[in-house]
């Protein structure tokens, strides 16, 4: 895996070894962040991004490389945290990024020590286990997200798409097995 846009274009990641995670391919990744700014009109430069079930964080480092000003990745898994600590060293993000082990579905409120809310979140989960709808849910309630802030949303291309009352539908986009779903955040 690499890095395919922005600052540090061409520069690899890691992934966790095993088979706990599956990370957005390059080729996926250069096409959502072209629908992003292309498509969407979303603004890298000075994003605050969450980047939840982070896995190897390559959808945040992605977003960092483009101009994203910071990144909370959340992710429970040991093996992941230590793959995304390794990719930030590497891309000497530190002061830029934070890791957060706690699970997306369940993030309480805002931790002040955070600064303001986010701009821009991804939620990539393990596929047919309904883990979006619960971080949606729990984005919207824990103040999270400003508004307007834009989501976007892997998934089996099988599954049902995860939505609620607080997001609106901009765009949905099928790649090989997955489905992409890019929100608008309304408010809680």
């Amino acid at each position: 895996m690499r890095i395919v846009g922005g600052e540090h274009s061409g520069r690899p990641i890691i992934a966790p070894k095993g088979d706990r995670t599956r990370p957005t391919t390059d080729r996926a990744r250069e096409s959502l962040f072209n629908i992003l700014a292309h498509g969407i009109g979303v603004e890298m430069e000075g994003a605050r991004i969450i980047d939840a079930f982070a896995g190897s964080g390559a959808l945040g480092l992605e977003a960092m490389s483009r101009g994203g000003a910071f990144c909370l990745f959340i992710e429970t898994d040991a093996a992941a945290r230590g793959a995304i600590r390794d990719n930030i060293e590497a891309l000497k993000l530190y002061g830029n990024t934070r890791i957060h082990r706690r699970s997306a579905t369940d993030l309480g409120k805002k931790p002040a020590g955070l600064g303001g809310p986010f701009t821009l979140a991804f939620l990539d989960p393990p596929y047919g286990k309904g883990l979006a709808q619960e971080a949606l849910e729990s984005l919207a309630k824990g103040d999270w997200l400003v508004p307007g802030a834009i989501i976007v949303i892997e998934q089996g291309a099988d599954e049902i798409p995860a939505m609620t009352d607080a997001y609106e539908e901009l765009d949905r986009r099928e790649m090989g097995p997955a489905q992409f779903g890019f929100l608008s955040f309304r408010s809680a």
